[in-house]
């Protein structure tokens, strides 16, 4: 295969992961706490040309190559809802929550009381604190949710506050090393947890997806351009390679 179908065949296969990336991000710009993600790529260089007239970086043929993706980990609008039971961190840490494949690590706020009195997560996992999971008394009343993370309610007729807790925040040294693991959740993997790290919580909001769909949907029509673009320049090369191979099969009898 001619250097030029190949050169295009490998940028094809990168737009296509690279549309695949688009949109997911599309498809989770309302979801709650979601980080956008992005695509790397990179000149891959290959010895392809072996004629001798070809000296130097001229014989060097280059490709593109799809690096990975990296996470666009900043931080996303906040949503005032004014429920007691809404969170948003804001700064870099994430709530900690329980789950059945051990501690798992989220943005997505949007937290509700189960019939145990836990707080727990839209997908029903437990919100952990300091001492473990967030537990509340039936007689529990005017939920504060301190920005440190202090959980304070007023018992029955009592007029002093009782603590329930204090909502763990959980940040990481490098977040791109963080792993999902679906349902908005991720898992530690090999990123080290950041000892003294200052990001607080906003009780009545909720932090929407980092996503501008605007931008997503223009970088999705510019992706879709590009290989339709490609795909008619391969089928001009393949044109004129058959054309050259029918003229010089031409053979005058």
């Amino acid at each position: 295969m001619q250097n030029a179908l190949l050169i295009g065949l490998s940028r094809q296969v990168t737009l296509e992961r690279q549309m695949d990336v688009v949109a997911n991000n599309v498809a989770n710009a309302n979801t709650n706490g979601f980080k956008a993600d992005r695509s790397l790529f990179e000149e891959f260089l290959n010895s392809g040309a072996r004629e001798d007239n070809f000296i130097g970086s001229d014989r060097r043929v280059s490709y593109v190559q799809d690096r990975g993706t990296f996470r666009d980990v900043g931080q996303g609008p906040m949503e005032q809802t004014k429920a007691p039971l809404d969170l948003a961190v804001s700064g870099d840490a994430y709530f900690a929550v329980q789950t059945t494949g051990g501690e798992r690590y989220t943005r997505d706020g949007k937290f509700s009381l189960n019939n145990v009195g836990q707080l727990v997560t839209s997908d029903g996992n437990p919100v952990l604190g300091n001492a473990g999971p967030i537990t509340f008394q039936p007689t529990d009343h005017d939920i504060n949710i301190a920005p440190d993370g202090t959980v304070t309610v007023l018992e029955g007729t009592a007029r002093t506050d009782s603590i329930r807790g204090k909502i763990r925040l959980v940040a990481f040294d490098d977040p791109q090393k963080l792993q999902k693991q679906g349902l908005n959740l991720y898992g530690a993997g090999q990123a080290a947890q950041q000892a003294g790290a200052k990001s607080t919580v906003q009780q009545g909001y909720i932090e929407k997806s980092n996503v501008n769909a605007v931008s997503e949907m223009g970088r999705m029509v510019e992706v879709m351009r590009a290989y339709q673009s490609i795909a008619a320049l391969l089928q001009q090369q393949s044109d004129l390679h058959k054309s050259a191979i029918e003229k010089l099969a031409d053979v005058p009898a």
